[in-house]
Formats: structure tokens, sequence, C-alpha cells
């Protein structure tokens, strides 16, 4: 599915059992444009992943003083630069077209049921919510579709890369195929508070618009008992109610974020120390020891998938609840 050919002649039959699997049936009716995505972030990673490869050999060369090694890894160096150029381009292209397209498809879904309800809509879930899931909400979902092929490619990238380098350089490989699964599992018990955080903002926030839409929607009937200040006075409350619970989110989104550099960080040290002590050994040359430096290097770059798909999870997943709230509707007949 592409941009142009939006919109869909059919958006489908949702599952609307609940929001998981609402997300997991919108990821199935993607699932051509999530493999493209895949493939062109391992062609992306591991063009990336190979350039410290081309440095160390060209390193190497000058140690040895080969001037055709030099040559070679410096015509590996711009064709792993092209392949970067390429993959980097081509997995945006087409991530960008998964988000919008999973966004045009929810949207079409709310457009279908409130047009199949009708008024009856309004009566049953708030104007405000159904402003929210057709705006905000829809944006979150469709975050949280592109970004998973993009976690995927990177968790399969770094796995290749950990084992490739377990293969070549095993006394290095083994400090960084223990390190690398920790560094993605220790923000595991940071995720928690902070999706109950992000969920508790989300559910001000749809507050809050439910009142901004109601107030509206019956502006004239409150300018005409006096009634304005008292609802300008509670919007107000909300929105300070909004901004607290966005504050304390960040904050747990922020040190999630310190905890992504700091040990990745402490890793990169043990390495090099460990490295350079195995290159005064003689055990490994110095070409060597820069390739593995720009390999861990590398791996801090997918690290930043495991947060991003976490976080884009943690937003979507109550929009989704929420969507599943309005599509599960079904219209009453009155006998």
């Amino acid at each position: 599915m592409q941009i142009r050919d939006l919109p869909y002649a059919d958006p489908g039959r949702p599952d609307v059992r609940s929001g998981g699997r609402f997300l997991l049936w919108l990821g199935r009716n993607q699932l051509g444009g999530q493999l493209k995505a895949v493939f062109w972030g391992v062609v992306h990673m591991a063009a990336v992943a190979s350039f410290p490869l081309a440095v160390g050999l060209a390193v190497q060369a000058v140690v040895d003083g080969s001037g055709s090694g030099l040559a070679w890894a410096g015509g590996l160096m711009l064709l792993l630069g092209a392949l970067t150029a390429l993959g980097d381009t081509m997995l945006h292209r087409v991530a960008v077209t998964n988000w919008i397209t999973a966004a045009a498809r929810v949207q079409q879904l709310l457009a279908r049921k409130t047009a199949e309800l009708g008024a009856a809509l309004t009566q049953r879930v708030a104007a405000g919510e159904v402003v929210a899931v057709s705006t905000g909400d829809v944006e979150k979902i469709g975050w949280f579709v592109e970004s998973f092929s993009r976690f995927a490619s990177a968790a399969f990238t770094t796995v290749v890369v950990s084992v490739v380098l377990i293969v070549c350089q095993p006394a290095l490989g083994v400090v960084v195929a223990i390190g690398v699964p920790v560094l993605a599992l220790a923000v595991l018990p940071l995720l928690p508070p902070a999706t109950k955080r992000a969920d508790a903002q989300r559910e001000k926030a749809g507050r809050a618009t439910e009142l901004a839409s109601d107030t509206v929607a019956g502006l004239r009937v409150l300018r005409g008992i006096g009634g304005e200040e008292l609802f300008l006075e509670r919007y107000r409350r909300a929105s300070q109610e909004v901004r607290t619970a966005a504050v304390r989110s960040a904050r747990m989104w922020a040190l999630i974020a310190a905890v992504q550099v700091v040990l990745p960080g402490l890793l990169l040290i043990a390495v090099v120390w460990y490295g350079v002590a195995l290159a005064r050994d003689g055990r490994i040359g110095v070409g060597e020891l820069v390739t593995v430096y720009g390999v861990v290097t590398f791996l801090l770059f997918p690290l930043r998938h495991f947060e991003e798909i976490a976080q884009a999870y943690s937003f979507s997943r109550p929009s989704a609840q929420r969507a599943v709230k309005v599509l599960g509707l079904e219209r009453t007949c009155l006998l």
C-alpha cells in the first residue's frame, strides 16, 4: 500500500477485543510494508555495522605499510557509505509510508463508525473523546506500527553482529555478547512506572479535551446562565493536571534515556580497557582493536530503538484501547 493509493477501498473489519489485538490486526494488514522496512533497516544497519571493519583494515594497512590494503579499505568505505545512504533513505521512506497508511486506516474506520452510528455516537461516547481518538491517538497508533519494523531490524542486526564478533574475536566478543543484552534489559524495571505515568497523562489529557469540547458545544447556554467563568476555571484545573502528569511522565522517560547513555558508556570503557590489555599482550592487532571499538559504538545505536519501541507501545496501547472503545460500538435498534 502506497500513500498515493489512499484512501482504502475497504479499511477492513478490525479486531476490537482489546487494544493489543487491534495493534496486532493493524500490523498484519501492513505486513508487506513492515517487511520492506525491516529489509531496508537491515541494509542500513548492516552497512553502518560493517564500517568499523573498513576502518580497522585501513588502520592495520597503515601499521603494516600496505598501500594496496589501504586502497581496498578506502574502496570498502565508499561502498559502505553508499549502502548506508541508500538504506537510510529507503527505510525512512517506507517507515513514513507505514505510519501514514496505518493512521489513514484507523481514521477511515472511525469515519465509517461515525457515519454508521450518526447522532447516537455522541450519546454513548463524549464528543471530546471522539476528537481525541481521531487526532492524537491515531498518531500514536501509527507511531507504534511504524517503529516496530525498525525495532525488528535493529534486534536482528544486533544479534548477527554479536555472533560475528564472538566468532572473530572470542575474548572481546564474549564481553560484548554479555553486556548488550544486559543493557537492553536494564530499563525493563523502569518501564512499568513509566507506562503507568504515560497512561495517567493520556487519561487526563483526554478528560481535558472532553471538557473543552463540551464547553464549546454548550457555550451559548453557558453565556445565558453566566457560567463561563466556572467552566473556564474547571478547564484551567484540568490543563494544570495534564501539565503535571506530562512532567512526571517526562522525568521517567528522561531517566530511561539517561540509563541508556550511562550503561553503554561503561560497557565501552570496559571493552576498550580489556582490548588495550589484549593488544599489549599481542593477542590482537591494533586494527582489530579499532574494529571492535567501532562495533561496540555501533551497538549503542540499535539500543535506542529498544527504548523507542517501549515508549511507542506505552503511548499507543491506551490510544488503541480508546479507539477500540469507539470502534466496538454497535447501533441499537429500538422496537
